[in-house]
């Protein structure tokens, strides 16, 4: 089964005022929604957009996969556990908060930032907090997630390619940027899927795009 959620559906979040605008696809701080709070092992997948100097101010997460990709210019993070990274397009970061972390997210740079977060549950919570980037990630690559029983698959496609959809329980797929068509359905930019019991389903690019597609058994 494919149930298609269009961008334009997303809750709306941020603070405008202080140059953050956020968009969610799934029940998220004063967006409760009992029948949208998470799908497999997702339970929220944003939209940031910081101007240039804005960001989040420290704050903590717990008992949570967060796994970010950045679309457009860079994201700065900082966590007490003494990680100090820049996170840029094609890069795939990972922060599990175990226990508990507390991490600030900002815009240091001179051009707005856009980048998708995700957060997954884990398979067990608490444990030890620990933190990874992956630079320029290639094409086709999986990205696994052991913790969340789950896998990333980041496409890029020219136009007119093609590309399987993982035969899985669940797969999420997230339009970054582009077109794509999928069972019947073209998805644009912030267009999702959500997709039950995949079995032998493709994405065709109608033009270059960009698609993450999250793999899950649960």
């Amino acid at each position: 089964m494919i149930s298609v959620r269009r961008a334009g559906e997303r809750y709306t979040g941020g603070d405008p005022a202080a140059g953050i605008e956020s968009l969610h696809a799934f029940s998220f701080g004063r967006h409760y929604d009992p029948g949208n709070l998470r799908f497999g092992a997702i339970l929220a997948c944003n939209e940031e957009r910081l101007a240039p100097g804005a960001g989040f101010d420290e704050h903590p997460h717990s008992h949570t996969e967060i796994v970010t990709w950045v679309v457009e210019g860079e994201l700065t993070h900082r966590d007490n556990a003494g990680h100090a990274t820049v996170v840029r397009p094609g890069d795939v970061q990972r922060l599990s908060s175990a226990g508990g972390v507390r991490h600030v997210e900002r815009n240091d740079g001179d051009v707005p930032l856009v980048f998708v977060q995700m957060w997954l549950a884990p398979l067990r919570p608490g444990g030890e907090p620990s933190y990874e980037i992956v630079r320029g990630i290639a094409d086709s690559t999986p990205y696994a997630l052991p913790e969340a029983g789950a896998m990333l698959h980041a496409r890029r496609l020219a136009a007119g390619e093609r590309t399987a959809v993982p035969d899985a329980p669940y797969v999420y797929a997230h339009v970054v940027r582009g077109r794509v068509a999928l069972g019947g359905d073209e998805l644009g930019p912030g267009d999702a899927a959500r997709i039950t019991d995949a079995e032998g389903l493709e994405l065709a690019a109608a033009d270059a795009a960009e698609v993450l597609l999250w793999e899950m058994g649960r």
